[in-house]
C-alpha cells in the first residue's frame, strides 16, 4: 500500500479518534512498524499530527483530545512518575489532587497511605481512594466536566480557598520552553491558580509529551512549584533556570 494512499487514512483515523498507535497502524495497513513511524514521523514535521511514545495524537492548538484517549496514552510513564511522586508524600498530611490522567495514577499509588486527607474536584480519583479506608475524600463540588469527571468553576474555587494544604498535585496540558505549563480549559486554570495559592508544596506531575505541546491559558511557572516530576528530562536552558528557581525536578 502507497505512502500516498496511507497517510490521508492516518490523518483521517487521528481526527476521529484523537489518537493512534504504531502498532494498530501497522496491523491496519498491513506494513511494518517502522514504515508506519517513518509515515508518523513524516506527518508530524508537516504539522498534521504529533508524534508521542508509541504512536501520534492530534496536534496541540485550542482544543484537547479526549479524556479517554489520554487516559491510554503512556500509561507506563505515568505509572512511574505517579509512583515517585507517592513516595514523597509522608503518612498523616492533607493533600489537593486536582483534574487529569496522571492525577488518578497518583491517586492509585496512595491506596497505601494512612490517615492522609484528599481534597479534589476529580470524580475519578475520588471513586478509587474510596478503597483507602484510611484517607478522607473531600470533594469541592462544582459544574461537572462530563468529558472527564472533572468539577470547575467558582464553587470549586470557594471550597479550595477554605483550606490550606501540605500538599498539592498538579497537572497541566503542556509546558513551554520557558518553563510556563499551560492549559486549554480557562475554568480548570483558574481553579489550578487558586490551588497554587492554597497550598505549602506544590508538586507539577506531567509526561514528556507535554514537552512539546502547546495551550492557550496559562496556569504557571515552574518557578511556583517545589517539584516538578517527569519521565524525560528536560532542555540544558529550562533544567538550569529550575535550578535558580529552587525547583526540584525528578526524573521517573
Amino acid at each position: 500500500m502507497s505512502q500516498l494512499y496511507r497517510q490521508p487514512q492516518i490523518i483521517e483515523m487521528v481526527q476521529r479518534d484523537g489518537a493512534v498507535s504504531v502498532e494498530g497502524l501497522a496491523d491496519h495497513f498491513g506494513v511494518t512498524l517502522q514504515t508506519i513511524r517513518r509515515d508518523l514521523s513524516e506527518l508530524a514535521a508537516l504539522g498534521k499530527l504529533e508524534r508521542v511514545h508509541g504512536g501520534a495524537i492530534l496536534p496541540s492548538g485550542t482544543a484537547n483530545i479526549g479524556y479517554e484517549e489520554r487516559r491510554k496514552l503512556n500509561q507506563a510513564e505515568k505509572t512511574d512518575i505517579a509512583r515517585a511522586c507517592a513516595e514523597l508524600i509522608p503518612h498523616d498530611c492533607s493533600l489537593f489532587l486536582n483534574i487529569g490522567t496522571t492525577t488518578e495514577a497518583l491517586a492509585c499509588k496512595l491506596l497505601q497511605h494512612d490517615n492522609i486527607m484528599v481534597v479534589t474536584n476529580n470524580m475519578n480519583v475520588a471513586n478509587i481512594l474510596t478503597i483507602n479506608e484510611k484517607c478522607q475524600v473531600i470533594l469541592t463540588g462544582g459544574t461537572l466536566r462530563r468529558s472527564d469527571g472533572g468539577l470547575v468553576g467558582t464553587l470549586t474555587t470557594d471550597v479550595i480557598r477554605q483550606f490550606k494544604f501540605d500538599y498539592s498535585i498538579i497537572g497541566c496540558s503542556a509546558l513551554d520552553k520557558n518553563g510556563d505549563f499551560l492549559d486549554f480549559d480557562i475554568q480548570e486554570v483558574s481553579v489550578s491558580k487558586t490551588i497554587i495559592e492554597q497550598s505549602r508544596k506544590i508538586f507539577l506531575v506531567a509526561d514528556h509529551t507535554k514537552f512539546s505541546r502547546n495551550a492557550p491559558a496559562r496556569i504557571g511557572s515552574l518557578s511556583d512549584i517545589d517539584c516538578f516530576i517527569t519521565d524525560k528530562t528536560l532542555s540544558n536552558d529550562l533544567a538550569n533556570s529550575c535550578k535558580e528557581w529552587n525547583t526540584d525536578v525528578i526524573i521517573a
